[in-house]
C-alpha cells in the first residue's frame, strides 16, 4: 500500500514537473517572438541606413559592451552550476552559485547605467535637441539602441528580482534535489537573457 502511495507521488510530481517545463517553454518562445520582431525591425532599418548607423553605432563603447557580454556569458554560467548543484544535493555550491549569478546581473545593470548616462550627457537620446541635427539614420538608430537595450534590461532587473526569490527558497530549503524545478525554470529565463544579449552586442556594437 505504501509502494503505490510513493509511486503515485512520484508519478503526480513527474507531471507536474512535465507542465511546469512546458509552460515556461510557452513563456519563453513568447519571448523570442518579441525580441526576434525587434531583431527584423532593426534589420530592416539597417538595411536602408548603412552607413548612418554605421556612424552612429562608432560613438557606442564597444569595450563595456564587451565587458558586459562576459559578465552575461560567466552568469549563465554560474546559473547552471547553481541548478546541476542542487540537482545532486549541493546546497551550498548552489546558494553561492546563485548569489554569484545575482552579483553579475547586478554588474550588468551598473555598467549599462554609466554607458546610458555617457550617451545621454552628449544629448544622445530620443527628443533631445542635438537629435534634430542628425540624420534621421541615426536617430532611427539610436531610438532602436534605447528601445531594445532598454526592453533587455528590464528583462534583467525582472531576473535579477527572481534570482533573488530563488536564493531566498534556497536558503529556507524550500528548493531541495528533490524539488528544484523552480530554480530550473529561472535559470532557462536567466539564459534567455543571455542569448538575447549576445545577438544584441553585435547587432550595436560591432556594426563597423
Amino acid at each position: 500500500m505504501e509502494a503505490e502511495r510513493t509511486e503515485h507521488l512520484n508519478q503526480e510530481q513527474q507531471r507536474d514537473y512535465t507542465g511546469s517545463k512546458m509552460g515556461m517553454w510557452l513563456f519563453l518562445y513568447t519571448e523570442f517572438l518579441l525580441f526576434g520582431g525587434l531583431f527584423l525591425l532593426y534589420s530592416v532599418y539597417r538595411t536602408r541606413y548603412v552607413e548612418q548607423f554605421h556612424t552612429a553605432a562608432a560613438t557606442l563603447d564597444t569595450v563595456l559592451g564587451a565587458v558586459n557580454t562576459v559578465v552575461l556569458i560567466t552568469s549563465s554560467l554560474t546559473m547552471a552550476v547553481s541548478v546541476s548543484a542542487i540537482r545532486k544535493g549541493d546546497r551550498k555550491l548552489s546558494v553561492s552559485a546563485l548569489f554569484l549569478t545575482i552579483l553579475f546581473g547586478c554588474g550588468f545593470l551598473v555598467i549599462k547605467f554609466f554607458e546610458w548616462k555617457a550617451k545621454i550627457a552628449h544629448g544622445l537620446f530620443p527628443g533631445a535637441l542635438e537629435m534634430f541635427e542628425l540624420p534621421q539614420g541615426e536617430v532611427i538608430f539610436y531610438s532602436l539602441y534605447y528601445v531594445i537595450t532598454g526592453m533587455h534590461g528590464l528583462h534583467v532587473l525582472v531576473g535579477v528580482v527572481v534570482l533573488l526569490g530563488m536564493l531566498t527558497l534556497l536558503m529556507r530549503k524550500k528548493i531541495n534535489e528533490k524539488d528544484f524545478i523552480k530554480l530550473e525554470n529561472t535559470g532557462l529565463y536567466w539564459h534567455l537573457v543571455d542569448i538575447v544579449w549576445i545577438y544584441l552586442f553585435p547587432f550595436f556594437y560591432l556594426l563597423t
